[in-house]
C-alpha cells in the first residue's frame, strides 16, 4: 500500500520536511517552534504567537495582515499552541491553493512563504517593543482562554489529574501559562522573549502538497534566514516511579462528578513496545468497543462517558469519566479491574482484531488531510526517531497478545482524582 513519506533536508538553523502528494489542491506550510516547557517563560510563550499573527512590520494592523491573506486566493493562516511530552510547541500554519490550478502565473507558493517570513522574522516592533494595543488585546484573550479551562469542568479535571500526577515535573505546566503572570508581561519583555525563541528553538518546517521539491528547497533557504542554534532537548525516558497512589478529591458546585485516573506506562513513542501500547489502549478505553465504555458506561451504567487516551511522548495513560457522586468507589474499582484484565491477557482475539482495524482506519483518515500528515510526521521529530508510515501500519497489525501483556505489565496507577459536587455524596 502506498502511504505518504517525508523527505528531510537540513538547512542552517532548521529542518525542512517535504511531503510530495497530489491528493490535495492546496499546499500546506507549517512552521513549528519547539523548546522544553519552562515555568519562567511559559506565559510569554503562550502570548507571543497570538501577537505575531495579528500584525507584522509590513502589515502593521490586523486588518492589513488579514486582507493580504485574502489576496492570496483566500489562503488560511492561523497559529496553534500545543504540548508533546514536556515540549512546548508553537505552530504557524498557512494553507494556500496550489498555483497549478490557477490561470494567474504569479508564484503563489513563493508569495506564501514570503508572507510567513514577514510574520516570523519581521514582527511589528518599534523601539524594541511590540505594539501596545495588540499586546493588551491578546493579554485579555489569553486570560479568557485560561479561564475557559476552569469553566469547562471536563477540561479542568483533565488538567488537574496531570497537575497532581506530575507535580514538580514540567509536564504539569499548562501550554497557556499562568493567569496571574499575564498582567506583568510588557511589550518590551515579550519582544525580548521573541528574540530568545527565534534564536534558540528547534525549528521544523513542513510542506505538504504537489510540490517541486527542488524549487521548494531553493525558496526556503533564501526566504527563511534562521541562524544556527543548539536547541535544547529533554530525556523523554526519564520516567518517574510510583511510590504510592495519590488520591485527591476536590469539591465544587457541579452536578456531575468527574473521575480521572492517571497511569504511568513507562513507554514512549519510538520505543519497540509503543505499538503494543497503542493496541492495549484501544482495547482498554480508546474506542466505543473498549472495556471501559462497555463495562463502566454500558453494562454497569456508572458513567456518562468513560474513555482513555495516551500521552505518547510523556508515557502516560489517562482515564476520563463522568459519574454520579455516589458511584465513585464502584467506578474506581471497575476501572482498575479492566486494567488488571489487560495485564492478565483477558481480552479476546476479536477485541484485538477490531482494535487494530479501527487504529488502521484512523491512521488512513489522518493521512487523508495535509494537517494530519504534518502531525503524524512531527511525532518522529519530537521523538528523534524515524518511523515510516507504511512500517507503522505493518508493525501495528503484527502486535501479539504476548506483547500487549508485556506492555501492560509496565503500567502503574499513579493518581485518582475526583471532582465532586458535594463531599457528603461520594
Amino acid at each position: 500500500m502506498s502511504v505518504a513519506t517525508e523527505q528531510i533536508t537540513k538547512f542552517k538553523g532548521f529542518q525542512l520536511h517535504t511531503v510530495k502528494t497530489d491528493k490535495f489542491k492546496t499546499n500546506n506550510i507549517v512552521v513549528k517552534w519547539r523548546t522544553p516547557i519552562a515555568k519562567e517563560n511559559v506565559t510569554h510563550r503562550a502570548l507571543l504567537p497570538y501577537v505575531m499573527q495579528n500584525s507584522a512590520e509590513k502589515y502593521n494592523t490586523t486588518t492589513k495582515l488579514r486582507s493580504y491573506v485574502e489576496e492570496l486566493y483566500g489562503a488560511t493562516f492561523f497559529i496553534d499552541l500545543s504540548k508533546k511530552g514536556e515540549y512546548h510547541i508553537v505552530s504557524f500554519t498557512l494553507e494556500i491553493v496550489n498555483e497549478k490550478f490557477l490561470s494567474d502565473p504569479s508564484p503563489l507558493l513563493r508569495k506564501g512563504l514570503e508572507f510567513l517570513s514577514e510574520v516570523i522574522f519581521h514582527p511589528n516592533v518599534t523601539d524594541g517593543a511590540f505594539e501596545q494595543s495588540i499586546v493588551d488585546n491578546e493579554k485579555r484573550a489569553l486570560k479568557q482562554r485560561i479561564q475557559s479551562i476552569f469553566d469547562d469542568k471536563m477540561r479542568y479535571s483533565n488538567q488537574r489529574v496531570v497537575d497532581i500526577m506530575c507535580e514538580n515535573e514540567p509536564y504539569a505546566i499548562s501550554v497557556y501559562g499562568d493567569k496571574e503572570e499575564v498582567d506583568s508581561i510588557t511589550p518590551q519583555s515579550l519582544y525580548q522573549y521573541y528574540q530568545q525563541a527565534i534564536a534558540e528553538d528547534q525549528i521544523d518546517v513542513y510542506m505538504v502538497g504537489d510540490l517541486d521539491v527542488s524549487d521548494v528547497s531553493t525558496y526556503i533557504e533564501e526566504i527563511f534566514p534562521f541562524k544556527e542554534r543548539n536547541a535544547q532537548s529533554i530525556d523523554r525516558r526519564n520516567f518517574s516511579s510510583v511510590e504510592k497512589v495519590k488520591e485527591v478529591r476536590e469539591v465544587q458546585d457541579i452536578k456531575q462528578g468527574k473521575l480521572n485516573m492517571g497511569f504511568r506506562t513507562n513507554i514512549v513513542y519510538g520505543d519497540a513496545e509503543y505499538f503494543a501500547l497503542q493496541v492495549l489502549n484501544g482495547i482498554y478505553g480508546g474506542f466505543s468497543h473498549s472495556k471501559l465504555f462497555l463495562n463502566v458506561r454500558e453494562k454497569e451504567s456508572l458513567a456518562y462517558y468513560a474513555a482513555s487516551r495516551l500521552e505518547s511522548h510523556k508515557g502516560l495513560l489517562l482515564v476520563m469519566s463522568g459519574i454520579d457522586n455516589q458511584n465513585y468507589e464502584k467506578a474506581v474499582k471497575i476501572i482498575k479491574e479492566q486494567m488488571d484484565l489487560m495485564k492478565k491477557g483477558e481480552f479476546t482475539d476479536q477485541e484485538m482484531m477490531q482494535t487494530k482495524a479501527v487504529i488502521h482506519n484512523q491512521m488512513l483518515e489522518t493521512l487523508d488531510t495535509s494537517r494530519g500528515m504534518v502531525e503524524l510526521f512531527y511525532h518522529n521529530s519530537v521523538s528523534d526517531s524515524y518511523v515510516d508510515m507504511a512500517e507503522w501500519l505493518k508493525a501495528m497489525s503484527k502486535v501479539t497478545r504476548e506483547e500487549i501483556i508485556a506492555a501492560a505489565s509496565k503500567i502503574e496507577l499513579d493518581t485518582v482524582y475526583f471532582l465532586t459536587g458535594s463531599e457528603g455524596n461520594a
